[in-house]
């Protein structure tokens, strides 16, 4: 019995034919759409849908020059990609976005720094368009310096410490979000508000601790502040240095839901109730914050419209233009914690 034969791949002329174009203009729209008209582009778009015509995206890259694919940069230990869920969340936005334009997405970890060499060699050589750097920290800032020094299109998630002026980014608004938080506390009748920081190297860290110590303004008390890293053991490390420091407290303020709910932990198993004699109250709104008993209070981020809008200006920069940067507001998620 003889096979049937197989089906002919369809071809950009087949796409010219059935939009009623010029094989040019096909040839446009597959690489940007500059310079055609929208009429034009609709019927280009309709007719690749019905021809089932996909890009060979080998021939595009040697035509273009471009690697067609970008790079998820994220200067952490390995162990917190696994930890912090925020991480994969901003990964599968950028790469749910970036497939929309047929871009691939490479992770790249780079918390050594025999990681960031090898990843700056990777990128510099052009294996990939451009680079969305999650977690910059500006104690390691070696990796930004080199990507601003060989030109390459990068986007930063949170704003990139020193070099606000040089690369583009988008970053949740971390001062106004905690100073929102830390004001529900007080009219909920807290008045010994103690706090867990992030990593004071980096923006949100920072600018969530300085939320903090603006609103306890004169008051301010170094014994009811612990500095952590975001990781839960620091979460729990800080919760029960406060315990020692500042046993009069009545609510916590963690930088992030990991350190939240880990201090919750402590807490209970110190006998404290939670919320009746202390408060516990997050940032991010991680998935983590509904599975904590009891659920938790915190600030929502919009993780994936911070990716869509990392990748939308990440491919404006490189088709060339200046680099932007977007601030987003975070609302308050008010749960049982608080």
């Amino acid at each position: 019995m003889t096979p049937p034969p197989a089906r002919r791949r369809p071809t950009i002329d087949d796409v010219a034919a059935e939009a009623g174009v010029s094989r040019g203009t096909v040839s446009r729209v597959l690489n940007g759409g500059h310079w055609v008209s929208p009429d034009a582009l609709s019927a280009v778009n309709a007719a690749i849908k019905k021809t089932g015509y996909r890009v060979n995206p080998h021939a595009r890259s040697l035509a273009t020059r471009r690697a067609n694919s970008v790079a998820f940069l994220l200067s952490e230990p390995h162990e917190r990609l696994f930890e912090d869920p925020n991480f994969s969340v901003l990964m599968r936005g950028a790469a749910r976005a970036l497939a929309e334009q047929d871009i691939s997405l490479v992770l790249i970890m780079a918390g050594t720094d025999d990681e960031q060499r090898r990843a700056q060699d990777f990128i510099t050589a052009g294996h990939v368009d451009g680079v969305l750097l999650v977690s910059s920290h500006s104690t390691r800032s070696g990796a930004i310096s080199e990507l601003v020094a060989a030109g390459v299109p990068a986007i930063a998630c949170g704003v990139p410490l020193g070099f606000e002026k040089k690369m583009g980014y988008v970053a949740a608004d971390d001062f106004d979000g905690a100073t929102e938080l830390l004001g529900y506390l007080r009219r909920s009748g807290r008045t010994r508000i103690a706090t867990i920081t992030g990593p004071q190297d980096t923006s949100g860290g920072i600018r969530r601790f300085d939320a903090y110590r603006a609103e306890a303004g004169d008051a301010f008390d170094e014994r009811f502040v612990a500095y952590g890293d975001y990781g839960r053991q620091s979460g729990l490390a800080g919760m029960r240095r406060l315990l020692e420091t500042a046993p009069e407290l009545d609510a916590v303020f963690a930088a992030n839901d990991v350190m939240a709910a880990a201090a919750i932990e402590v807490l209970q198993a110190a006998g404290r109730r939670v919320p009746a004699d202390v408060a516990v109250v997050g940032f991010d709104d991680a998935p983590i914050a509904t599975t904590t008993t009891p659920a938790l209070t915190t600030m929502r981020q919009p993780f994936e419209r911070i990716s869509e809008e990392m990748v939308r200006l990440l491919l404006r920069v490189i088709e060339g233009e200046r680099p932007a940067a977007i601030t987003l507001p975070a609302d308050l998620i008010v749960r049982e914690s608080a």
